[in-house]
C-alpha cells in the first residue's frame, strides 16, 4: 500500500544525533488535558497492507504484527484481538508508525524492539530510529539513528530486517538499506553503531535514480543457528548473497555456493527475501526474488524466484522450489516459515499470484514434496474450476468480497496478495497467520491439511475431503487511511484510500465497502444537510463509470454518474458537495484543468460551472439551498443560485494556496470557518457568507474543522479541530464559537497524522471522529 503523507504540513523536522540520544517521551513539556476521553475505532477490521508477524519463541501467545504506515500492534489472546502500541507517535515524527521491523526477545519475552521510518527519500524530513520497550510494547525509548528506513518503501515485506541475538540477548543486528550495512546494538537497543568487519553493503537496485525504487536493498535478515553458534546475514546482492559469522560476528565470511543457489533464478538475478531456520533438522530454508516487493510477480519470462535449502552442517545446497502451480505460471514467492514442534515442516506463500489466486505450498519432508491449499479442477460444463483445504470466513470483514461474486475458480474471497506475512505459531503447529494487502488471515486447525491428502484424483476431479476454516484475524488491527468523513447522526459516511469508502449505522462492525463506482480510492463525501437521505461520494476510478456516486435512500444503495468530458478516467477524484436539499450537485474534478462542473439530474449530465478557477474547493451551506461556496488560492467565492454560477466575495486576509479545509455550519446560513492554508496557517471565521472574515485568536496553526453538537446551555455548535495550540499539537474542542479551546487528546493517543479531517457528530456531544492516515478512523467520546 503506498500512501503518502504531507511533510510539509507538519513543522520543521527534527534533527537526528549522531550520538543516538534516548527519548523516554516525544512530548515532554506538553500542557495537561483538561477532559478525559475514551478512544475506539470505527470498526474496519485491517485494511491495509501488513508485511510482518511476528510470534515469540519463548512465550505463548506472544504476537506482533506490523504495518507499513500505520504502526505496530501486539495480539491479545483473551479477546483475540489486537492492541496497538504506537499512537503515542505525534505529528512531529509520524514516519514512526512506518514499522520497517520488529523483534521479539526470545530470552526476556517483555523486551520488544521496532525499527521505523516510513521513507527513505524526502516524504520524512525525519531519519530512522529504533524503538525499545521492557514491557511488551506500552511504552517505549528512541533511539535515533543517522539514516532512514523505509517501512512504506518497496521491500518493506522481506527480512525480518531486524533480530536478537537467542545467545546473548543484549546484542541486537539490524539490517539496513542504502550502504548503511549491518548495525548492532549491545546494549539492548539503546545505542547502534555500524559492524565495520561486515564486508558486503548490498547493491541490489531496482530502478536507480527514482525516489521510490531506487532504493539499494541493503542487508536484509539475520537468522541464528543456536545450537552451532552461527550468525547467518542475507545481503541483497546476487553474486555475495549470503554470509556467516561463527565468532559472535567478530568476523564473517561469504557462504560457499550462495550466488549459484539463491543469486540466479534460471536466467533471472535473485536476492534472498526471507529465510527461517529448521533448527532441529539442520536446514535454512532461504526464498528468492528477482524484484524486493511487495508489489511486483514473476517476470514475464524465467523464473521469478527460488526456495533452496541449506545444510547448515555441511553446506550442501538443495532446490526444493515447488514445482507446481495450479495457475499454470512460474510463481514468485513471499512468505516462508518453519512449524517448530514438527522438524521437516516448512510452509511458503506465492506473492502477487493475481489470478485467479495466491497460494501457500506445504512441505512435511523438508521441501522434497509440496501440497498446495487449492487446485484446479474441471467442471462438468467444462469450465474451469477449483477445489480448495479450506473455507475463508470473512464475516467479521464483509468488504473483503471487495463487491465481487464467485465466478469459475475465482473466489468470492481470496486468500489475498502480498503475502509475506507468513509464520506457524512456534508453539502450536495447528495455528497459523498470514498478512495480505487487507487484512490477516489466521487458523488454529492447520494441521487438518496433513490428514486431507491430495486435493485433485487421477481422473482430474476433485476428492472428498473435511475441509477446516481459516478466518479474519485482524480485529483491533485498523489501517485504513480515511480521506474524508460525513457525521448524519446515527450514519457515518466515509471516502477511504484504497478501499474506497463506507457507511457506518453501528461503529462496532465492519461493513460491506461502496461500490459502484468502484472507488480505487474515496477522496470526499458530503449530504444534504436537510434532506439527508440524498448521500454523495467521489473517488479515484479506473471503470467506465464517472467519479461520483449518489444514494438517495441514505447509503442502502449507491448509483453512479456519468463521466464529465475531458476527465481521465484513471484518478481526480477531487471534491463533491450537494447543495443543502439535494437538488444540485457539485464536482471539482482532482489534478485536473477541467473546471467544477454541477448536475441537477443526480449525475446523469453535467455543465460547467461559471465563475470558478480548475482545482477550486466547494462546499454548501448547510441552512440555504441556493448557496453554495468555493476557495481557490486566498479568494473566497459565493454562489447564490445553486451552484449554477460564482462571485468572488472580495474576502481578504485569507492565507494563499490550496491547502486549506473550509466549511459550513449546519443549521447557521452563512458561517463559514477556514483552516490551514501556506505558512503557519490559522482559522478564520465569517458569519456573512464569506464577505468578511476574522482570525480565530489562540490557536498557533490549525489544519481541519469540523462540527458537532452543541454543549448543554450553548446554542452554537461544539467545534473541533486538529491544531497546534502554545506549541502542542492535539485534538482542540471549542463549546464558546472558538473563544477558548481545550485539548480533548493526550500524549498517549496522537495517531501521528491527523491533518485530512476531524469533525464532531451532530446528535453526541462530546464524540468527535478523527481521519488517520493509517490508523483507522478514530473516535472519541466524553469519559
Amino acid at each position: 500500500m503506498r500512501r503518502r503523507t504531507l511533510a510539509a504540513s507538519l513543522g520543521a523536522a527534527a534533527a537526528a544525533a549522531a550520538a543516538f540520544p534516548v527519548y523516554t517521551s516525544l512530548a515532554a513539556g506538553k500542557p495537561r488535558q483538561q477532559q478525559s476521553y475514551t478512544w475506539r475505532n470505527v470498526v474496519v477490521n485491517g485494511g491495509g497492507f501488513v508485511p510482518g508477524i511476528v510470534f515469540n519463541d519463548t512465550e505463548a501467545g506472544l504476537i506482533y504484527a506490523r504495518t507499513d504506515i500505520g504502526g505496530l500492534y501486539r495480539w491479545r489472546e483473551d479477546s483475540q484481538t489486537w492492541k496497538p502500541l504506537t499512537d503515542w507517535i505525534g505529528a512531529d515524527h509520524y514516519g514512526y508508525t512506518g514499522i520497517a521491523s520488529v523483534a521479539t526477545d526470545p530470552v526476556e519475552p517483555n523486551r520488544v524492539y521496532a525499527a521505523v521510518g516510513t521513507y527513505t527519500n524526502d516524504w520524512d524530513p525525519n531519519n530512522g530510529a529504533i524503538l525499545y520497550s521492557d514491557d511488551y510494547g506500552d511504552t517505549w525509548g528512541v533511539a535515533e539513528l543517522p539514516f532512514k528506513l523505509g517501512g512504506n518503501m518497496p521491500g518493506r515485506g522481506m527480512g525480518e530486517r531486524l533480530a536478537v541475538d537467542p545467545t546473548d540477548n543484549k546484542t541486537l543486528y539490524l539490517g539496513a538499506p542504502n550502504g548503511n550495512g549491518l548495525q548492532r546494538s549491545t546494549d539492548y537497543g539503546r545505542t547502534w553503531s555500524k559492524v565495520e568487519s561486515f564486508p558486503n553493503p548490498g547493491n541490489f537496485v531496482v530502478t536507480p535514480g527514482d525516489p521510490y525504487n531506487g532504493d539499494n536493498q541493503g542487508v536484509l535478515w539475520a537468522e541464528f543457528d543456536p545450537t552451532g553458534g552461527k550468525i547467518f546475514v542475507g545481503v541483497a546482492d546476487p553474486d555475495d548473497p549470503l554470509y556467516v559469522s561463527s565468532d559472535g560476528g567478530s568476523t564473517w565470511q561469504p557462504v560457499a555456493g550462495a550466488a549459484e543457489a539463491i543469486g540466479r533464478a534460471g536466467e533471472n538475478r535473485t536476492i534472498p527475501k526471507q529465510a527461517a531456520a529448521d533448527h532441529a533438522s539442520g536446514h535454512l530454508f532461504i526464498a528468492t526474488g528477482n524484484d524486493p516487493g511487495p508489489f511486483t510477480s514473476a517476470p514475464s519470462s524465467g523464473r521469478g524466484g527460488e526456495v533452496q535449502r541449506l545444510d547448515i552442517g555441511t553446506g550442501e545446497w538443495t532446490d526444493v522450489t515447488p514445482a507446481y502451480n495450479p495457475a499454470d505460471r512460474t510463481p514468485a514467492f513471499g512468505g516462508i516459515t518453519v512449524d517448530r514442534q514438527k522438524p521437516g515442516t516448512i510452509m511458503v506463500a506465492t506473492l502477487n499470484n493475481w489470478q485467479p489466486d495466491e497460494i501457500l505450498y506445504r512441505s512435511t519432508d523438508s521441501g522434497q514434496t509440496w501440497g498446495t491449499s487449492w487446485d484446479k479442477v474441471a467442471k462438468p460444463d467444462g469450465s474451469q474450476g477449483r477445489t480448495d483445504r479450506f473455507d475463508l470466513d470473512h464475516s467479521a470483514s464483509p468488504w473483503l468480497t471487495f463487491g465481487n461474486t464467485g465466478d469459475g475458480w475465482n473466489l468470492e474471497v481470496k486468500h489475498g496478495w502480498m503475502i509475506e506475512a507468513l509464520a506457524i505459531d512456534p508453539h502450536d503447529s495447528d495455528r497459523i497467520m498470514w498478512g495480505t494487502g487487507a487484512t490477516i488471515w489466521g487458523t488454529e486447525s492447520l494441521t487438518q491439511w496433513d490428514a486431507q491428502g491430495d486435493l485433485v484424483g487421477e481422473d482430474g476431479g476433485a476428492l472428498p475431503i473435511e475441509r477446516f476454516t481459516v478466518a479474519v484475524r485482524a480485529q483491533g488491527l485498523e489501517e485504513c487511511s480515511f480521506q474524508d468523513v460525513a457525521a448524519l447522526g446515527g450514519t457515518l459516511l466515509s471516502g477511504v484510500g484504497d478501499l474506497g469508502g463506507f457507511v457506518h449505522t453501528d461503529l462496532t462492525k465492519a461493513v460491506m465497502m461502496i461500490r459502484k463506482p468502484n472507488w480505487t480510492t474515496g477522496t470526499s463525501v458530503d449530504f444534504a444537510e436537510l434532506n439527508p437521505d440524498v448521500l454523495v461520494g467521489t473517488g479515484n476510478v479506473t471503470s467506465e463509470h464517472g467519479h461520483v456516486a449518489v444514494s438517495t435512500d441514505r447509503g442502502a444503495t449507491w448509483r453512479p454518474t456519468t463521466r464529465v468530458a475531458g476527465v481521465p478516467g484513471d484518478g481526480h477524484g477531487g471534491i463533491v458537495a450537494v447543495t443543502a436539499d439535494g437538488s444540485a450537485i457539485l464536482w471539482t474534478p482532482g489534478d485536473s484543468t477541467v473546471a467544477p462542473v454541477r448536475s441537477i439530474d443526480l449525475g446523469q449530465t453535467w455543465t460547467a460551472v461559471a465563475g470558478l478557477p480548475a482545482g477550486a474547493k466547494i462546499r454548501a451551506d448547510r441552512a440555504n439551498a441556493g448557496t453554495v461556496y468555493a476557495y481557490a488560492e486566498g479568494a473566497f467565492y459565493r454562489s447564490t443560485d445553486g451552484g449554477a454560477s460564482f462571485s468572488g466575495t472580495g474576502a481578504s486576509g485569507l492565507p494563499g494556496g490550496n491547502g486549506v479545509d473550509f466549511r459550513a455550519v449546519f443549521g447557521r446560513e452563512g458561517h463559514l470557518w477556514l483552516a490551514g492554508g501556506d505558512g503557519a496557517g490559522g482559522m478564520w471565521r465569517s458569519q456573512d457568507g464569506g464577505s468578511t472574515w476574522t482570525k480565530v485568536a489562540g490557536l498557533d496553526q490549525a489544519q481541519v474543522v469540523g462540527f458537532g453538537k452543541a454543549a448543554a446551555g450553548r446554542d452554537y455548535p461544539a467545534l473541533y479541530a486538529s491544531a497546534r495550540v502554545g506549541g502542542t499539537q492535539g485534538i482542540y474542542r471549542s463549546d464558546d464559537a472558538g473563544g477558548t479551546w481545550t485539548r480533548i487528546n493526550d500524549d498517549a493517543h496522537q495517531w501521528a497524522f491527523t491533518n485530512t479531517r476531524v469533525t464532531g457528530d451532530p446528535e453526541v456531544y462530546g464524540r468527535v471522529y478523527i481521519a488517520t492516515n493509517g490508523r483507522g478512523l478514530i473516535y472519541g467520546d466524553i469519559g
